[in-house]
This record gives C-alpha cells, sequence and structure tokens, in this order.
C-alpha cells in the first residue's frame, strides 16, 4: 500500500499533512511526498520518500522572509504585511486581489505534472492539500480518487451562499463599517467568478469531458478531511458540508531539546506560550505588546519570535525563554495559557493540549476560527492593531483564571468543556481518523 501525500512548498502546510502519513508509516505501508525544496528536509525528517513537486511561486521551511522570495513574490509578501497593519478588511481585500495567482498557479502544467508523479508512485490513496487547486485539477481531470485536506477554519471550504474569502464570522472585537463589508463581498464574489472561469478553462483543456465547476471554492475530493475540531464547529454549517471526517488535530511529534526542557525544569511558574506562526511573526510591533503585558504577571514566557529579531522586544525578564523558533507542541503540553494569531496548527495544538487561548488574528480564516473561540469560551479575541497593553494584560489574566479552574464541573463550564475536548482530541488522532477515512475511499471507475 501507498500514500501519495501533495503539500505546497509551506513548512506550516506540510507538517500537518505529514502528519496523517505517520498512521501509514506505522502499518508498515510505504507514504511518498510531492512538495518544493525548501520543505525537502521535513520529508527527509519523516523519513518518507520525496518527489519534486513546485506548486507555486513562494516557499516557507519554517520563518517566511519577504527577501528570501522570488522577485515579485517578495513585493506581494511585504504588500501582505503592510495590509495587516490597515486592518481586516484591507487584508482580506488585499487576499482576495492576489488570490487567482496565488491558488491557481499554472494551472494545466503542474495538473498533468501531478498526473505524472500518480503514474510513478502508483499510490494506493492520495491526500492533496485543499489549497493546491492546480494539483487537485490534475486529480480531477484523471479521475484519481482522493482526500483532500482543509488545514484551517472549515470555512475555508465556502457552503450554500457563502462566498471564499468573505469570513461567515468574526470576533466581535472587530467592527468594520458596513460599506467596507460590502465592497469585501462584491470583491470576493467577483474572485470567485474570475476563479471558476479559470478552473474551468483549465479543467477544459485537461479533461474536454468534464462537466464545468458553478463555483471552484466549492469543489472538494472524494474525502473531505478538516483539519480541525467537530466539536467548535457549529451544527448548521456542519450539516451542509459535503461528505466529510473532522480529523480533530494532526499534532506531530517533536525530537526533544535539551534547552527546553532544561528551562521547564527550573522553575514551578506556569508557562505562557506565545508565536504568531512562521507568516506574521514579522509582527514584532505586536509583539511588544504583548511582552509588555505579559511581563509583571506570575508566569514564565517562551516566545517563537520568528522572523522579528528578539532585540526588537527590548529588555526582558531573565527566566523568560526567546528563539526564532521553539518546539509548540512540547511547550503547549506544559502551557497554562498561549498567545497566538489564530492560525491552525496552534489552534489545534492547543485544543489537543487543554490550553486557552488569547488569540489576534491577521488574516483569511483566522477570524471564524477565532470567533468560534470566543463563543465556546475557550478564547479571547482582540484586534491586533489597535489591542493596548491593558487590553492584553487583561485577557491574559481572565484565560489564566480559567486555566487555574480544574474543576470538573459537570454544568458546562468552559474548563471542563476544553478538559473534555481535549480528552477527545487524545483519545484518536487525527492520523488514525484520516487512515480510517481513506481506507474506505473507492476507486474511481
Amino acid at each position: 500500500m501507498t500514500l501519495l501525500i501533495i503539500s505546497p512548498d509551506y513548512a506550516s502546510h506540510l507538517y500537518p499533512l505529514a502528519t496523517l502519513g505517520v498512521a501509514w508509516a506505522q502499518a508498515g505501508e510505504r507514504v511518498v511526498v510531492a512538495s518544493g525544496p525548501a520543505t525537502a528536509d521535513i520529508v527527509t525528517e519523516f523519513g518518507f520518500e520525496r518527489e519534486h513537486l513546485q506548486l507555486g511561486r513562494g516557499s516557507n521551511p519554517g520563518t517566511i522572509r519577504a527577501e528570501q522570495q522570488p522577485a515579485g513574490e517578495d513585493d506581494a509578501l511585504r504588500g501582505f504585511f503592510n495590509a495587516t497593519r490597515r486592518g481586516m478588511v484591507d487584508t482580506l481585500r488585499f487576499q482576495a486581489e492576489a488570490r487567482s495567482s496565488d491558488l491557481l498557479y499554472n494551472p494545466v502544467v503542474i495538473a498533468r505534472e501531478v498526473q505524472r508523479i500518480v503514474a510513478r508512485v502508483q499510490p494506493d490513496q492520495v491526500i492533496v492539500d485543499h489549497l493546491a487547486f492546480s494539483a487537485r485539477l490534475g486529480l480531477l481531470s484523471a479521475g484519481v480518487a482522493h482526500a483532500d485536506v482543509v488545514l484551517g477554519h472549515p470555512s475555508a471550504l465556502p457552503v450554500a451562499a457563502e462566498v471564499y474569502g468573505y469570513p461567515p464570522a468574526w470576533p466581535a472585537v472587530f467592527s468594520p463599517a458596513a460599506s467596507e463589508l460590502a465592497l469585501l463581498h462584491g470583491q470576493c464574489a467577483a474572485v470567485r467568478d474570475t476563479f471558476t472561469a479559470q478552473w474551468n478553462n483549465a479543467l477544459r483543456e485537461l479533461d474536454p469531458h468534464a462537466e464545468p465547476s458553478r463555483d471552484a471554492f466549492q469543489e472538494s475530493g472524494d474525502v473531505l478531511l478538516l483539519n480541525y475540531p467537530g466539536e467548535l464547529h457549529a451544527p448548521a454549517r456542519t450539516r451542509q458540508l459535503p461528505p466529510h471526517v473532522f480529523l480533530g488535530s494532526a499534532v506531530r511529534s517533536e525530537s526533544v531539546d535539551p534547552e527546553v526542557e532544561a528551562w521547564l525544569a527550573a522553575d514551578s511558574l506556569p508557562v505562557v506560550y506565545v508565536s504568531f506562526g512562521s507568516f506574521l511573526s514579522v509582527r514584532g510591533d505586536v509583539l511588544t505588546r504583548v511582552v509588555a503585558a505579559l511581563d509583571g504577571l506570575p508566569v514564565r514566557v517562551a516566545i517563537a519570535a520568528g522572523a522579528t529579531d528578539p532585540t526588537e522586544l527590548g529588555a526582558l525578564p531573565a527566566d523568560w525563554l526567546v528563539r526564532a523558533f521553539l518546539p509548540q507542541v512540547r511547550l503547549l503540553q506544559q502551557a497554562v495559557l498561549a498567545v497566538t494569531h489564530g492560525g491552525n496548527n496552534s489552534v489545534t495544538e492547543a485544543m489537543t493540549a487543554g490550553v486557552p487561548l488569547v488569540v489576534l488574528p491577521f488574516s483569511t480564516d483566522q477570524f471564524a476560527g477565532a470567533a468560534a473561540l470566543d463563543d465556546a469560551g475557550f478564547g479571547i479575541s482582540l484586534p491586533p492593531n489597535t489591542a493596548t497593553v491593558l487590553e492584553l494584560r487583561a485577557a491574559c489574566e481572565r484565560m489564566l483564571r480559567l486555566s487555574a479552574d480544574s474543576s470538573a464541573d459537570p454544568s458546562g463550564a468552559p474548563r471542563a468543556r476544553l478538559d473534555a475536548l481535549a480528552l477527545s482530541l487524545t483519545r484518536q488522532s487525527g492520523a488514525e481518523r484520516a487512515y480510517a477515512a481513506l481506507t474506505r475511499v473507492p476507486a474511481r471507475s
């Protein structure tokens, strides 16, 4: 048995996808990953075979920097970072404008390369990143049965009248004007129509007999795998999804880091973990306010500074741990609170560890994910550009009180419900759920 995993050349995407492949490896089966060169070391780390596949212009081996991107992509990345400084609607409008070139890059060429890889590898099952639209075109047009994985809030796959790129929900602390929202919705709808036309043109070239799509953003594979806890998803929306499986989380294994282990053992103070992921770690201005908010609280703080130079954060307490990269899963196992941008890996790994969150969402599905955490009582969302140090400190203190409440109150208190969610996510891993789902996928005739 052979599993083929198709991933963009981004660490934040490949880590959870490769983690799903661990279930196949543990069953003694062959795992092959098709991805780009920036993430080749991650494939090696997992012990999988590798096929070269460049799905887009950009790449990210762990921390993304504009100056390390190809010409044109560097300016696009700087434009995105600048948009996050202007706020939610400007960021979403910038992302909508860039969507066609980002998500449907060189579709016919990539689709045919995917078909050649499938012919070489001869996989029994295929997992593909949902956002790898060009790769999915190759699988669809060749009749290759596959599962696509949504690595984010499930709203990354729009349903019914939803429009991709327009959040179906966002935290109440964001209050954009109705006129701004109308412009965003109109722009997202126009991009949907253009994108769908491009999808259909490529599909027609690959398979002249294929049925065209009415909304390419709503297309999904034979099985939809959602790397997200079903417990945090609105039941009414769940009923509108195509055939699917909620994976819960794809929590990766990490190598032991002696420095981190020594730091964890050095003191009994509660641990707070701070990370804005591989992209948004560039927002050192927001990290600096988070540092000021946590300074003076009875905690020790571990900060994954990413693209931000730690010297930008000012003088830090001697017992804090600050590095560009930190083993997130390990630190969340010990943490009582995490401060995050609301990325999918951060949220699902924190929920698996039963760690409440202070969320500062910047872009895309982070807004819908943050709203779901607010509604569940597992997090507090704040606007990253305008949240003051005092507001950040108050949110952290409130979530620290939630962590301290270890009572198993059966009445549905947030702490008891968060513990129950963590137990559900650890009882059966995302990799195990994916393995069970894919062994049921029928081959296409």
